[in-house]
């Protein structure tokens, strides 16, 4: 982990467990209301250019988020559990709470690629202190769009922000301070993983996935922890804690 900026672990979860959240994250997907964009994500091609829905509803949502774990106590339970609790600790963590947490569908044929960044452009500390949490509930292949990581980038430094910010009407938006990452592919090595692993990444790390153009869904469930020990939550963060309420903390 110190060396690549990741660990994968093995058998994380059984392959029960892997598959209580993945018939939950098609339960939450199968209940989504119709026009709820703000939790509900859909793919990019799931849609016509008339903007109707064109695909069967069970393939058309990219993810959920970004609140997983509050809203649903099966996710919950794999949130907060004392197998995460003993990898905080060994990461050195001392107050870890829970900043978001989110269900990837990446559906067959459709499953949108992700584009390379760190996780800590988007979840802004000071310092800078953001781990990821990255569980397959289906093996993660090639083929269905598995995670690419750039080893050791976590040594980097943060290479850009995407933050809150106001346009001249004094609206509220949210943009990138600089140019999106083009690293070329080579920098990546491919990290297919079997289903039930756990991805441990460093939020600084450099990753990306591919369209998912197979017959395969790649179903992840994911969630991102920082410390809070003297670490603080930037107000410029694209994710706003209501007044007075605190990430809830794994210990």
């Amino acid at each position: 982990y110190g060396v690549n900026g990741f660990a994968v672990i093995e058998n994380f979860l059984t392959e029960k467990e892997a598959d209580e959240l993945r018939d939950t994250g098609l339960k939450v997907c199968k209940d989504a209301p119709e026009n709820d964009r703000k939790h509900y994500f859909y793919e990019a091609d799931a849609f016509d250019k008339d903007g109707n829905l064109a695909v069967d509803k069970m393939v058309s949502i990219n993810k959920i988020g970004h609140g997983c774990h509050l809203e649903n106590p099966i996710f919950h339970k794999y949130t907060f559990n004392d197998r995460v609790r003993d990898v905080v600790r060994k990461l050195g963590l001392r107050k870890p709470a829970v900043m978001q947490s989110m269900f990837i569908y990446k559906n067959p044929k459709i499953g949108g690629k992700v584009k390379q960044h760190q996780d800590a452009m988007y979840l802004l500390t000071d310092p800078i202190n953001v781990t990821g949490f990255w569980i397959p509930t289906e093996d993660a292949t090639l083929e269905n769009g598995c995670l690419w990581m750039v080893k050791g980038s976590h040594k980097k430094g943060l290479l850009n922000r995407f933050v809150r910010s106001f346009d001249s009407n004094g609206d509220d938006l949210c943009v990138y301070e600089k140019p999106e990452l083009q690293l070329p592919k080579e920098a990546f090595t491919a990290c297919p993983v079997r289903k039930g692993s756990l991805v441990a990444f460093d939020g600084l790390t450099i990753h990306e996935s591919d369209i998912n153009r197979s017959n395969k869904s790649r179903f992840a469930y994911t969630f991102h922890v920082m410390e809070t020990d003297n670490v603080k939550f930037l107000p410029e963060n694209w994710i706003r804690l209501p007044i007075g309420e605190q990430f809830e903390r794994i210990y």
